[in-house]
């Protein structure tokens, strides 16, 4: 079956759009889906996505939600349509045009949008509105959903790993833009790797940095990436990121750098647990004696993959794990419920009860988690789940 996926690229402004305000319609009335594709429930259904900055292919929270949507699109024939800010000072546009559109759902990814769904979720009352991350109008809009994540939980079981995998005893966070949400993937990173710290008696330590105080710092990687060497020379051996586009740069660093050398800020507090992990050419020939891996711990998508250096994941992948945030069945499950009737406004909350965090556990990191590590996240989380340990949300 041909995928039904009807794309609209509204353009670097939302002037060209709303100087032809049928311009969606028309061209949707000049397709012609296949029989087949008509029986599909969402046949009729027009969905529009407002992106966040940095992009739908960041590889991370904005892609994330782009994959749910394509999701709908081939499994529910839903007619999707989106719009993407070629910088931060267009985020939010767009999302009136598809009200005035008439579409069925219109989806803010990313709370950025959240003012602008808000305002247009009060004149249009006949148009169902979603924010990822966000609550619009406080949860009181009857056709208003705001998704969010508690993102702490999810943070603090790959800050756990971090803790107890890192050979300096030494941990680095990378946020994105400063803000209280951002605080929450820190807090909980932070949590776990202290916990894992405490539990080997090792005199651990945090490193934090942010890329900045404006949308820009979703979007800049190289910034990411000299926080990373920074950390890095500081004795960090694992950093995670929670930035966006941004957090490319880190991926980057670590790929590059490959391993840390003892000797200066960098100490080993614990032994190798990487020494039977089979090493790939490059890696042996820059690296040897006296160092260790390198890691980065992806966010929001399984970012995994993008540490296989050498295409071959029984090899060191330098992604020792990701913090999964599933804004991909959130968007799915939101569009789908308008599809079937059951939409409602008010917030959704998604922590590690709902599967809506987690971390990634796969073919790239299989061989670099020992298997009681493993055992010991499983009773971490349900130790979390239980409500027996409390995941600080502030720093």
């Amino acid at each position: 079956m041909r995928r039904l996926l009807w794309l609209l690229t509204l353009g670097a402004l939302a002037v060209a759009l709303t100087a032809c305000p049928r311009k969606a319609e028309e061209e949707a009335a000049t397709e012609t889906a296949p029989a087949e594709e008509t029986s599909l429930p969402g046949a009729n259904v027009r969905v529009g996505l407002a992106f966040d900055a940095g992009g739908k292919f960041d590889r991370s929270f904005n892609q994330s939600a782009w994959e749910g949507a394509q999701r709908a699109a081939q499994e529910l024939g839903v007619q999707i349509f989106d719009f993407e800010p070629a910088d931060p000072s267009q985020v939010g546009q767009g999302i009136r045009t598809f009200a005035e559109e008439g579409f069925d759902l219109v989806i803010g990814v990313g709370f950025a949008n959240e003012p602008a769904i808000t305002a247009t979720a009060k004149e249009f009352p006949n148009v169902k509105f979603a924010v990822i991350d966000a609550v619009p109008g406080e949860g009181q809009l009857p056709n208003a959903l705001g998704v969010v994540f508690r993102e702490h939980e999810g943070s603090f079981l790959v800050g756990y790993v971090a803790g107890k995998l890192s050979r300096t005893g030494v941990v680095g966070f990378i946020g994105g833009m400063d803000i209280p949400l951002i605080h929450k993937f820190e807090a909980g990173f932070r949590a776990g790797a202290e916990y894992a710290f405490q539990e080997d008696g090792i005199q651990g330590r945090v490193l934090v940095g942010y890329v900045g105080n404006t949308p820009a710092a979703w979007n800049d990687p190289a910034k990411a990436k000299e926080i990373a060497s920074s950390q890095a020379r500081q004795g960090a051996d694992i950093i995670y990121a929670a930035a966006g586009g941004s957090g490319l740069g880190l991926i980057d660093f670590v790929k590059e750098e490959m391993c840390l050398r003892e000797g200066g800020a960098v100490r080993f507090v614990r032994e190798d647990r990487f020494a039977d992990v089979p090493k790939y050419p490059a890696y042996e020939e820059k690296c040897g004696e006296g160092t260790t891996p390198l890691f980065f711990i992806g966010v929001d998508s399984n970012q995994n993959y993008l540490g296989d250096t050498d295409n071959d994941p029984t090899t060191l992948n330098h992604g020792l794990t990701s913090m999964v945030k599933r804004v991909d069945v959130a968007v799915y499950d939101t569009i789908k419920s308008v599809v079937d009737g059951t939409f409602q406004g008010g917030v959704k909350d998604l922590g590690l009860a709902e599967e809506g965090v987690g971390y990634a556990l796969d073919e790239y990191n299989q061989a670099l988690i020992p298997e009681e590590v493993k055992a010991r996240l499983e009773e971490l989380k349900q130790a979390i789940i239980n409500g027996e340990i409390q995941v600080p949300e502030t720093r």
